[in-house]
């Protein structure tokens, strides 16, 4: 009984930690657009860390925003654009972890497809063209104890970048 109490409550913890993820990821992914400084608003799509540039605050400049997987973490980097000129310097990134328990191995984090996804077909290869991307898959698998049952739970959305059609 207490087995199946824990077994749930982690379970639905680790479903809301990821659906509120899913959220801010897609909001801020949506909207993407050219950096600040004119740079293509993706910087980087590998199947385990997704680097663009959005504005996520209420300024008028956009943020460099770098999601990837440290281990068992998925992370989210921010950097705000400074100096004069304007750069984006590595060192003022700053990161909070957004899920736990990743367990993705093989399966990839991040697919990315092309404007001709139709639904069944596959991700763009790698290395992936950055300006071939027009919608991202985000698949994170959580388990917090891959040797024990129960198995991994798979979450998984998509997100279409608003700023990038060009099926209009």
């Amino acid at each position: 009984m207490f087995f199946l109490d824990r077994f749930l409550s982690e379970s639905l913890r680790a479903q809301e930690e990821a659906r509120k993820a899913f959220k801010v990821i897609t909001e801020e992914t949506r909207p993407l657009s050219p950096s600040s400084l004119g740079a293509y608003a993706i910087a980087e799509a590998s199947p385990s860390s997704f680097i663009f540039y959005s504005n996520i605050d209420s300024d008028p400049l956009k943020e460099r925003v770098r999601y990837f997987l440290d281990g068992t973490v998925l992370k989210r980097g921010i950097i705000k654009p400074s100096g004069d000129p304007l750069s984006y310097n590595p060192d003022d990134e700053t990161t909070s972890e957004i899920i736990h328990n990743v367990a993705n191995d093989t399966t990839p984090l991040f697919s990315y497809y092309d404007s001709d996804y139709d639904g069944t077909t596959p991700p763009l290869g790698e290395p992936v063209n950055v300006s071939s991307v027009r919608l991202v898959k985000i698949t994170v698998l959580i388990d917090k104890n891959p040797s024990q049952p129960p198995a991994a739970i798979t979450m998984a959305t998509q997100v279409s970048m608003r700023n990038l059609k060009d099926n209009l």
